[in-house]
C-alpha cells in the first residue's frame, strides 16, 4: 500500500493538513509561538511573538540568544533551571512564568510552555516547540488586589517610605561593594573570584546550547627579576601596562581577569580554538610593544584551549595551565595549545 502513488499523495496531504491545523491551534491559544532547531541553532518566532513585545516583525536574531536577552535578569536563573531540568529529562514538562523586555524598555509578564518533539540519538534535544502567552493583566490584577488588602496607617506608610530610602542607599552601597569584591584592586579588571564565577556560567551556557568556548591562560615572562631589581612600584606599573595592552585586544563579551600575581586568563565565549589562537597571537604581539623595563623586554607566554563537551571549569583551567607551561618550556613569548 505504501508504494501506491495515491496513498502517498493522500498521506502527504493529511500530514500537511495536520501541520497547518497545529499551527492554527497554536496561534489561537497563544500570543507567540517559537520553534527551536537545536542542531542548527535556528529559532523561528511567529509575528505574534514580535507584536506581543512591540518589536517589528522578524527584527531580532533567530537564535536562543534573543530569548536569553529579553528575560528579566532576576527571572533568568529560575527559568534556565526549569528549562535545563526539562531538556535533560529530569522533569516531565516545561512551563515558566517570567518577565520579558519589550522594545520600549518595559517588561511584560508571559507564560512560556514548550515541548521537545525530537531528540538526537544521544538523547540531546533536536527540536523543541513552544508558546508564549501574555499574562501581564492577570499579574497586575493580583498585584492590585494585594495592594487593596493592605491597609496601612499614615505613620506606618511614612515609616515604610523612610525604610525604602534607607534600603536604596544600602543597595547602592551593596552594589558598590559587590563590584569592588569582583575587581582586582591594582589593574581594575576582574579578579579571580569573578573569573571563576563567570567561567562556571559560560561552561553551563556552552553545555546547554552546545556552543564553543575557549580559555586563554597568560603569564608575563621573567616578571620576578623586574620586581627584584626595580622594585614593586615599577612591577605594578608594568602589570598595568600589560593589562592596557590586553584590553585593547579583547572583544565585547570576553572577560579578562587577573588570576594572580603576573598571571591572567581570558574567557572567550562562542569561540573556537582557531579563533582563540588568533586573538592570543594579537595579544602576544601587542605585549611586545610595551617599552622595556631596564634590561627586561616585556613578553607574554600564552596557553589556549577549547572546552570539550561535558568538561567542568576546573578541568578546562587545568588544560589551559598545561598549555601555558608548554609555552614556557618552548622558550617563552609563544602561543601553545
Amino acid at each position: 500500500m505504501d508504494d501506491n502513488p495515491g496513498y502517498k499523495s493522500a498521506h502527504r496531504n493529511f500530514s500537511e493538513f495536520n501541520a497547518d491545523m497545529l499551527q492554527a491551534v497554536m496561534e489561537l491559544v497563544s500570543d507567540g509561538i517559537w520553534d527551536w532547531n537545536a542542531n542548527t541553532g535556528f529559532v523561528y518566532r511567529n509575528p505574534g511573538w514580535y507584536e506581543m513585545l512591540g518589536y517589528p516583525r522578524h527584527s531580532l536574531e533567530n537564535s536562543v540568544f534573543t530569548w536569553e536577552n529579553v528575560i528579566h535578569a532576576e527571572d533568568y536563573p529560575g527559568v534556565m533551571a526549569v528549562f535545563d531540568d526539562y531538556i535533560s529529562q529530569r522533569a516531565p514538562h516545561y512551563q515558566a512564568e517570567y518577565r520579558c523586555r519589550k522594545q520600549d524598555g518595559t517588561y511584560l509578564w508571559i507564560e512560556d510552555r514548550g515541548y521537545v518533539i525530537a531528540r538526537n540519538p544521544d538523547g540531546s534535544v533536536a527540536r523543541m516547540v513552544g508558546a508564549h502567552r501574555d499574562i501581564h493583566s492577570r499579574k497586575n490584577s493580583i498585584e492590585q488586589l494585594q495592594k487593596r488588602n493592605q491597609s496601612l496607617e499614615a505613620l506606618v506608610a511614612e515609616r515604610t517610605r523612610e525604610l525604602s530610602r534607607v534600603n536604596q542607599q544600602l543597595q547602592l552601597q551593596l552594589d558598590e561593594n559587590r563590584s569592588l569584591a569582583e575587581q582586582d584592586a591594582l589593574t581594575r579588571i576582574a579578579n579571580r573570584y569573578r573569573l571563576e564565577k563567570v567561567l562556571l556560567e559560560e561552561c553551563e551556557r556552552a553545555e546547554r546550547f552546545r556552543l564553543p568556548l575557549a580559555l586563554v591562560a597568560m603569564d608575563i615572562d621573567d616578571f620576578k627579576p623586574i620586581n627584584d631589581q626595580h622594585g614593586h612600584g615599577i612591577g605594578d606599573k608594568t602589570l598595568v601596562r600589560v593589562v592596557q595592552g590586553l584590553e585593547a585586544c579583547v572583544r565585547p563579551g570576553d572577560l579578562l581577569a587577573r588570576w594572580g600575581g603576573d598571571e591572567f586568563m581570558l574567557i572567550l565565549p562562542k569561540s573556537t580554538l582557531g579563533t582563540a589562537k588568533q586573538l592570543a597571537e594579537r595579544v602576544r604581539r601587542k605585549t611586545t610593544e610595551i617599552p622595556a623595563v631596564g634590561d627586561f623586554k616585556v613578553t607574554l607566554s600564552l596557553g589556549v584551549v577549547e572546552r570539550h563537551m561535558g568538561e567542568c571549569p576546573a578541568a578546562l583551567m587545568a588544560r589551559a595551565d598545561q598549555a601555558l607551561y608548554r609555552s614556557k618550556a618552548a622558550g617563552k613569548d609563544v602561543v601553545s595549545e
